[in-house]
Order: structure tokens, then C-alpha cells, then sequence
């Protein structure tokens, strides 16, 4: 083989490796998402509270944006698509029989609006144990810790949900 054909053929292997590399690693370049609606930018408003636990509507915005923008879906201010909702938690009853490990629930429900109208509604729901605590302060915050999970967990299924 001439010289500048095994260049050309060693320049080919070795650039088809650089573009195969990243994707065999199960990463690539986000080319942007689309929700329903076509919506390819979004505003996640502030996801109201319903609940008695302080600050989970305000986790689970900041959750939601965080999976958004890890799919390349821009959010912001002035955006065609809006994304309002509520999250609600309770607690449910004790999962072991001598009351240690605490149950609590998480339901979110998310409304997709493009240009004003109604394009999705969607309802996430998800439970988890947690350990109570030696006293109160330690069990409100190995709750806190478990609806934190929670909130991440939801918006990751919401998100997905309202995909194209």
C-alpha cells in the first residue's frame, strides 16, 4: 500500500475512533429534547406546596429543572411551554411492625401548557422508608433526606412523561 493511502487510511481509523469512542461510553452530544406540544424550551414555575414539609414544592421545581436541563430542554422565563403543578406528601403507616422504619409519600402532579393551552397532565407518586430518629429533630430529617430522593425520583418520571 502507497505511503499516502495508509495515511489516509490511519487518519480514517483514527477519526471514526474519536466519533465511536464517546458513543461506545453511552455518551453523546445533546442535541435538545422536545416535550409535548413541540416544546422545545420550557418555564417550570415554582411547583406549589401542598403539604406540611417545608420547601419539597420548591425541591421539586428545582429537581425538574435540573432533569430538563439535562436533557437538553432549555427552561426559562418567556418560553412557549409552561410547567405548573403540586406536590403533596403523607405520611403513610409504619413499614415494620415495631415502628422504626417510617413511611412517607410523595404525589406530584405537573400541567404542560404551550401557548396557553392544555397539553399534558401528569401525576407521579412515590413512596419510601426512613429510619425514625433517637429523637424528633433526627427523625424530621431522615424524612427530609427521604422526600429529597423522592422529589428526584419524581421528576425524573414526570419528565420522561411529558416527552415526545
Amino acid at each position: 500500500m502507497p505511503r499516502d493511502a495508509r495515511r489516509t487510511a490511519a487518519l480514517a481509523v483514527a477519526l471514526l475512533g474519536l466519533a465511536a469512542g464517546p458513543l461506545a461510553c453511552g455518551y453523546s452530544l445533546a442535541l435538545g429534547g422536545r416535550l409535548k406540544g413541540g416544546a422545545e424550551a420550557v418555564e417550570v414555575r415554582l411547583i406549589e406546596n401542598d403539604s406540611v414539609d417545608a420547601g419539597i414544592g420548591a425541591a421539586v421545581t428545582a429537581e425538574l429543572r435540573e432533569v430538563l436541563a439535562r436533557r437538553a430542554v432549555p427552561a426559562g422565563r418567556g418560553a412557549r411551554a409552561v410547567l405548573t403543578g403540586t406536590a403533596r406528601t403523607e405520611s403513610a403507616p409504619p413499614s415494620s411492625s415495631a415502628g422504626a422504619l417510617l413511611r412517607v409519600v410523595l404525589e406530584v402532579r405537573v400541567r404542560l401548557t404551550v401557548d396557553g393551552a392544555l397539553v399534558a397532565e401528569k401525576t407521579a407518586r412515590r413512596e419510601a422508608d426512613h429510619l425514625g430518629g433517637a429523637d424528633a429533630l433526627e427523625g424530621e430529617a431522615r424524612r427530609a433526606q427521604a422526600l429529597h430522593r423522592l422529589a428526584a425520583e419524581v421528576a425524573r418520571e414526570l419528565v420522561v412523561a411529558l416527552e415526545e
